[in-house]
């Protein structure tokens, strides 16, 4: 959705300017599409959400129901959502693990580790030993695996299936494998495979390398309980009105699990989940116009929101106009229908929107920025220039 939930609307306009830029999240939202979710998946696929995604302690919690987990992939990530939703099961994942960060997860008893390298699963079994020698650690190997269909040419993001630092090489799985059943390190415990391999990719692509990781996962010759297929639901910032096919998904993921009844499946969407709950909303400062085209410079810009300029799209937006002008001096105003809404910072890459449809937008004006829910405010890089950060708000 482009436009925002009336909850949110009433919010941004309620707001005095010095309190713009915020982020304005609608947990009624969130709630009601993490339940969506959660309906369309088969009894044997846990959700876990990935907290890189959005971290706040409010999503996590508003989202606390409805999955079955969460993953974190660094020490302070595992500090904060411990203590965020304290008690619930956590998956720790990532590269280059750090001693202190395997201690701390081990203290506070994480249930999954990804493990991602040699040195990874040789680092966790020593530290395993000493720290929890009666406990035996659940481990997943992490394999880059290559997908031979095609089904990761679509994706905006590839993770796997070319060289890259994340996961094992698929030929180091007989020796890896052999580590973890032949009794070398009796405190880990083999639980099954990791694979995320793409970002962005619609429902019959993800499907499709799913079917793939377990296929490949089922052939190692040893017993699994479980496989982890990552996530990367797409999430079309071109088409905010889309949404990934949730029912066709888990539909396809049913099929899995009928066909392995002994295999727990594990999805860890991130983006996907709360992406559409959050709204960037600032305040038109300034329209002016330069060779041909339109601009507004808006309070914040892509130091608070990243996405828009590191993924070189254009962020959904609305105007919410604003009839009120408080000032002696006449009121910018565009004389066309397009406008490219830019930020506060010296630099042309400050470009949140380029054209968009907003005949008549004026100083004054708020301007609402949808799809801002995941990987932004919390990705961004908030201090250079040193404007104000955005305010957090929470409704519904």
């Amino acid at each position: 959705m482009t436009n925002p939930t009336p909850a949110v609307r009433d919010r941004v306009l309620c707001l005095p300017p010095t309190e713009l830029p915020a982020y304005v999240y609608d947990l009624a939202a969130l709630r009601d599409h993490a339940a969506h979710v959660r309906a369309a998946l088969p009894e044997r696929a846990e959700l876990y959400y990935a907290a890189k995604a959005n971290p706040e302690p409010e999503i996590l919690a508003a989202l606390g129901p409805y999955v079955d987990g969460y993953e974190v992939s660094s020490g302070g990530e595992l500090a904060h959502v411990a203590k965020a939703v304290p008690g619930r099961p956590l998956a720790f994942g990532g590269p280059g693990k750090t001693p202190d960060e395997i201690r701390a997860a081990l203290a506070q008893g994480v249930e999954r580790f990804h493990v991602e390298s040699e040195h990874d699963l040789r680092m966790l079994a020593e530290l395993a030993r000493d720290t929890a020698p009666d406990t035996r650690v659940g481990v997943l190997l992490r394999f880059n695996l290559a997908v031979a269909d095609g089904s990761l040419s679509g994706s905006s993001l590839a993770m796997g299936g070319r060289p890259t630092p994340f996961g094992l090489d698929p030929s180091q799985a007989p020796d890896t494998l052999r580590l973890l059943t032949d009794g070398t390190y009796p405190h880990l415990e083999l639980r099954g495979i990791h694979a995320h391999l793409a970002s962005g990719l619609d429902a019959p692509e993800l499907l499709s390398v799913a079917r793939s990781i377990v296929d490949w996962a089922m052939g190692l010759g040893v017993p699994l309980l479980e496989v982890n297929v990552g996530g990367g639901m797409a999430v079309d910032y071109t088409r905010p009105e889309s949404r990934f096919d949730w029912q066709a998904y888990g539909a396809g993921l049913a099929r899995l699990t009928d066909a392995h009844p002994e295999l727990t499946l594990r999805i860890e969407p991130g983006r996907a989940l709360t992406a559409y709950c959050g709204w960037y909303a600032t305040e038109v400062l300034d329209v002016k116009h330069s060779h041909g085209e339109e601009f507004a410079v808006v309070r914040g810009g892509t130091h608070h929101l990243r996405t828009p300029a590191t993924k070189g799209h254009d962020q959904p937006c609305s105007v919410l106009p604003v009839e009120q002008w408080p000032y002696p001096w006449p009121r910018p105003a565009a004389v066309g229908e397009h406008v490219s809404l830019t930020g506060q910072l010296c630099t042309p890459k400050d470009l949140l929107a380029r054209g968009a449809h907003a005949p008549g937008l004026r100083a004054g004006d708020r301007v609402a920025f949808s799809l801002a829910g995941a990987y932004a405010w919390n990705i961004s890089h908030h201090d250079f220039l040193m404007h104000p950060h955005p305010g957090l708000h929470f409704v519904g």
